[in-house]
């Protein structure tokens, strides 16, 4: 019987095939220049890489970290890391020096590659002593082992250097939204099979486009995008900077685009900084006027040419979903987690529903629990947590359902619907139970909270930090009331300033007051706190990279303030 075709045979039979077809397409910061990668040119570097890597005493199956920003040699490094018997782990490019070190050291990485990042200065101490670090193109400068230099002096690995299937191939470190980053094991078996699934389902083509831009240490990004197109092929470009965004998304022009929820309503709110709601969505309404507005809309954002566009890694709102296919754009959910290479769940076109994070991709089977936990066997299902088997054995039930810790229900269609999670609901000092993601729902709901956090654990009642929309952080910055706080600058406010801060407050009480209504009396939150500008950052830790908020740190950041704010009056204060 002949060994299971894996990931990397994939990736040599594009080499054979499509030797001259462009994969990758990196930008060259502060220019309007790209360099184009073939398949034939991004194996040969591999290949090249692959031989120098054997030739360091790096250890058996050594696992090999990377650290860089989105990029066409994040993707070549990871080839040559498996060619050479390797596994990887990419670390976010935004990580502490505490947090570096953390995975680092837990992960046991042997060597870490370096690429573009924002501040290597600061998160250069992070790094243990004697770790041997190589530059990757477009790398910090002033490091002695450099990709180009030591690629130059290797002949290419020559052959088909295969991996078997029970061969680890990554180590994942979940998002730390709740403790502790995790460090998810995956084969190249079931990365392999949850690739093969993900890309027959949605269809992916040789000729598609897409967008690199997540981060690609998340496994969101690491699926759909990059494992995936090794697997099925396409165009992969890469997005430079926040600032050339929109010039590097209409030079992609992708096809395939996915993003996260956070990031599509800012999308929406950049229309509508052009284009007020109202006016916008009289003329979507138009018969034969309508279609035509949304593609000029959508070309505009460089998605004209988008046949299929994702949103996962949070639940997106509704009504954001809705105002996208009024554009003719059909946004669809999916749902998945680190432990099963999100392959999981994903919306159907003609059978999605707003709300509902979609159907189990084939394969995948799904059950609820009694205490309403989704359970799920996945082909993706992870080996197990690097260094935690206790942890490993806890996680699954006796007949291999991963314990997600999220709640939900099903339809009778097989529709998954979240409501929350298992471990979120706190006491109050009245001792009773309030599960927080729901209410978070309800506020989030409104286009003015981009963010909310539910809390008030052994508090008299639970209460909401929001973070505004940009939209509204924006007005309220120009009239100089954004994030004002005390009797000082309070009195140097401007009459605008004033009036602004007074328009938000009202607003906000009325939606907490709509809130409340539906909720039992125990649930009913006491105030809503707005945070100061951006207060919640991945700068700062207090968001994942893919933009969640990461409650314990969050509540941890805010603990100091508690009894000063239940001493306040009024339902709306601003912290």
């Amino acid at each position: 019987m002949s060994p299971p075709r894996l990931l990397l045979d994939h990736v040599y039979d594009h080499e054979r095939e499509w030797r001259d077809r462009i994969y990758l397409t990196q930008p060259l910061p502060g220019t309007d220049r790209c360099i184009d990668h073939t398949w034939g040119r991004c194996l040969d570097e591999a290949r090249r890489m692959a031989a120098w890597l054997r030739g360091q005493a790096l250890g058996d199956a050594p696992t090999i970290a990377l650290l860089s920003k989105n990029c066409a040699h994040s993707v070549i490094a990871e080839l040559a890391i498996w060619m050479a018997g390797g596994t990887t782990v990419a670390l976010f490019a935004t990580e502490s020096p505490e947090g570096l070190r953390r995975v680092l050291e837990h992960s046991g990485a042997a060597l870490l590659f370096v690429g573009r990042l924002d501040d290597w200065a600061r998160q250069a101490p992070g790094v243990p002593a004697g770790l041997p670090c190589v530059a990757l193109p477009l790398g910090p400068p002033g490091m002695l082992l450099r990709w180009e230099a030591l690629i130059g002096a290797s002949a290419p690995l020559p052959g088909r250097p295969g991996r078997a299937a029970h061969e680890l191939a990554m180590l994942v470190y979940t998002s730390g939204t709740s403790g502790e980053p995790k460090g998810v094991m995956h084969d190249f078996g079931h990365v392999t099979q949850a690739c093969e699934i993900i890309t027959a389902t949605i269809g992916y083509r040789p000729d598609d486009r897409m967008l690199s831009y997540l981060p690609l240490a998340h496994v969101f990004e690491r699926a759909y995008i990059a494992c995936a197109s090794l697997m099925a092929g396409g165009r992969v470009f890469f997005a430079d900077s926040p600032a050339t965004f929109l010039a590097d998304l209409r030079r992609a022009r992708p096809t395939l685009f996915l993003s996260v929820p956070r990031l599509w309503e800012k999308f929406r709110e950049g229309v509508l900084r052009q284009i007020p709601e109202r006016p916008l969505d009289g003329l979507l309404r138009v018969p034969g006027l309508g279609p035509w507005v949304g593609r000029r809309v959508l070309a505009r954002l460089g998605l004209a040419e988008v046949r299929m566009a994702g949103s996962g890694s949070a639940p997106a709102r509704p009504e954001l979903i809705a105002w996208y296919r009024a554009l003719g754009l059909n946004l669809l959910e999916g749902y998945g987690m680190t432990e099963d290479f999100a392959c999981s769940h994903f919306s159907r076109a003609g059978r999605e529903r707003p709300g509902w994070v979609g159907e189990p991709f084939p394969g995948v089977a799904v059950r609820i629990s009694p205490e309403g936990e989704v359970l799920i066997r996945s082909p993706g299902c992870m080996v197990g947590y690097h260094r935690e088997p206790a942890l490993t054995a806890a996680s699954f039930t006796d007949d291999g359902f991963f314990r997600t810790g999220d709640l939900g229900e099903r339809s009778p269609t097989g529709q998954l619907r979240l409501t929350g999670r298992l471990k979120e609901p706190f006491k109050t000092s009245t001792g009773k139970y309030v599960a927080p993601a729901p209410i978070e729902a309800l506020l989030q709901a409104d286009p003015m909270i981009e963010l909310a956090v539910v809390t008030g654990a052994g508090q008299p009642a639970p209460f909401a930090l929001v973070m505004l929309s940009e939209s509204w952080r924006t007005r309220l910055a120009a009239s100089g009331g954004a994030g004002a706080s005390g009797a000082a600058e309070r009195g140097t406010a401007t009459a605008e300033s004033d009036a602004a801060r007074e328009t938000a407050q009202r607003a906000l009480a009325e939606r907490l007051r709509q809130v409340n209504a539906g909720l039992a009396p125990h649930e009913r939150l006491r105030m809503l706190v707005v945070m100061p500008g951006e207060a919640w950052s991945v700068a700062n830790q207090l968001l994942t990279p893919t933009l969640k908020p990461r409650r314990a740190l969050i509540e941890r950041a805010e603990s100091d303030q508690l009894a000063s704010w239940f001493r306040q009056p009024g339902p709306v204060l601003w912290a």
